[in-house]
């Protein structure tokens, strides 16, 4: 189930912890991608708070928000980019996306193959899409204060397993949010150092999210290949192709 709009942006706009979060994930995500010039760039779930490095060189970026969930108007004091649709069919054409980012709404939902279905869809050849799922190993999916304590948390395994049975191609993966989830100020004062140590010391550390970079496998068209057979001449008419 989807959690509430309302609850979300308290979350990550309204509390430090959740700006704290909102940094360390979009650090990691600027690190795979860095720009995303003259592209189209779509969120979906809550992906939102990712979004905004986007905004001034992107060809167009969109946050598709599911209809459970409900909508807010994004960015702040900005032309509004944010768009309630329904779950599994969004209004994009088929192959336009160049960068997909999905947060809070793959482990939240309840037709996880069908959105996966609609992932592939609007992803364009080349294009590349980024999911931020709870760790279900880390203490964030383990905590109900934060977005990430609730819904489906997931392996690395388990999160590549299903990309591959919906015909993506896992590229790269990395974790982020080693921070605790604490509010409480020594915590959030050694946020920034906590995610530099975890990210090199990852086997000790574990993030509280995992982000899995994939790619959009091609399928090849089914069915047998039929040769066009050569046509013979007919021998009743030997006499009028080849006159004596």
């Amino acid at each position: 189930m989807h959690l509430d709009v309302q609850d979300l942006r308290n979350f990550y706009y309204r509390s430090t912890l959740g700006r704290a979060a909102q940094a360390a994930i979009r650090g990691r995500m600027v690190d795979l991608w860095p720009e995303a010039k003259g592209q189209t760039v779509v969120g979906f779930g809550f992906a939102v708070p990712l979004l905004r490095p986007y905004l001034a060189d992107a060809r167009r970026v969109i946050g598709l928000m599911p209809g459970p969930q409900g909508v807010m108007p994004w960015p702040a004091g900005m032309p509004n980019v944010s768009v309630l649709t329904e779950e599994t069919m969004w209004p994009i054409e088929t192959g336009h996306v160049d960068k997909l980012v999905v947060m809070h709404g793959l482990e939240t939902s309840n037709r996880p193959n069908q959105l996966l279905e609609e992932c592939w869809r609007v992803l364009g050849p080349g294009g590349r899409a980024l999911f931020v799922v709870p760790n279900r190993t880390g203490l964030w999916s383990r905590s109900d204060r934060t977005p990430f304590g609730f819904g489906q948390p997931y392996s690395t395994t388990q999160l590549e397993k299903q990309l591959r049975a919906h015909h993506f191609v896992p590229e790269n993966h990395c974790s982020a949010l080693y921070l605790p989830p604490s509010f409480r100020r020594f915590w959030l004062k050694s946020g920034s150092l906590i995610e530099k140590t975890g990210q090199r010391i990852p086997t000790v550390m574990a993030g509280g999210v995992l982000m899995i970079e994939a790619s959009k496998l091609i399928r090849p068209p089914s069915g047998n290949v039929a040769k066009d057979a050569v046509k013979r001449p007919i021998k009743a008419l030997d006499g009028l192709l080849k006159p004596a």
